[in-house]
């Protein structure tokens, strides 16, 4: 069972400080609904997004919250920062506090990386993004200091092997979109990876821009450090 669902019984027990027993009276005695619905099952799982009311008192009412925002250089992705400004700090005045407090950030990127950031308080959302197994490809537009050649498109292709690690990265596809700029699909996240893939090149990354994740690209209309929420379609498309 994921670590934000549990058995029904064992939310109520846990949240009223009752014991299991008096709990199965109570939903026997349909005092508890479920999303608008009656519950009398025990073993009923709920997250952390169900509504729950018992006697007419609302045990839980939480609000799913997915966020697109166009992150400038120079911005952290990170909840709290005593140099920079983060992620969090942009969203701040648009959502309230205890709004951003739950929230996390999907997929990272560094200072001097610009483009879409998702951030979520739904970590089993988050986990389809992330997970290795879903292989949930990132794009981003780079710029480099030296001319390209096909050789990079059959090295990122292949993988590189970073001894520091001790692993090989997963096949990427790069597309030389002119000499000095090429798109890059990854479908993994490593330390500052793009940067170091060409780095076996001896060919510095001048811009590196993120402009989509899975099936979702970044609003051109929204201008840089601005946010908002994603559409219902775009929340269930972006893994398709």
């Amino acid at each position: 069972m994921s670590i934000n669902t549990k058995r029904l019984d064992r939310f109520i027990s846990e949240n009223c400080q009752i014991n299991r027993k008096a709990v199965r009276l109570i939903l026997a005695q349909k005092r508890v609904s479920v999303n608008g619905l009656i519950a009398s099952d025990i073993a009923m799982i709920v997250d952390q997004f169900s509504l729950i009311v018992m006697d007419g008192k609302t045990l839980q009412s939480n609000q799913p919250y997915y966020i697109m925002l166009n992150k400038p250089i120079g911005v952290v992705c990170a909840t709290k920062d005593e140099k920079h400004k983060t992620v969090i700090d942009l969203l701040k005045g648009k959502y309230d506090e205890q709004i951003t407090s739950d929230l996390h950030i999907v997929g990272r990127l560094d200072l001097n990386t610009s483009g879409l950031v998702l951030l979520t308080n739904d970590s089993r959302w988050s986990e389809r993004l992330t997970s290795p197994e879903h292989k949930v490809g990132k794009c981003y537009y780079v710029t480099l200091a030296k001319p390209l050649t096909s050789d990079y498109i059959n090295a990122f292709a292949e993988g590189m092997y970073f001894s520091y690690e001790e692993i090989t990265t997963q096949p990427a596809e790069l597309r030389i979109i002119s000499p000095l700029q090429a798109e890059v699909i990854l479908t993994e996240g490593r330390y500052h990876q793009i940067k170091r893939m060409f780095g076996r090149f001896r060919n510095q990354v001048v811009v590196l821009h993120r402009h989509s994740i899975g099936q979702l690209n970044l609003d051109e209309t929204l201008p840089l450090g601005d946010s908002r929420n994603l559409t219902p379609i775009e929340v269930i498309n972006i893994t398709e």
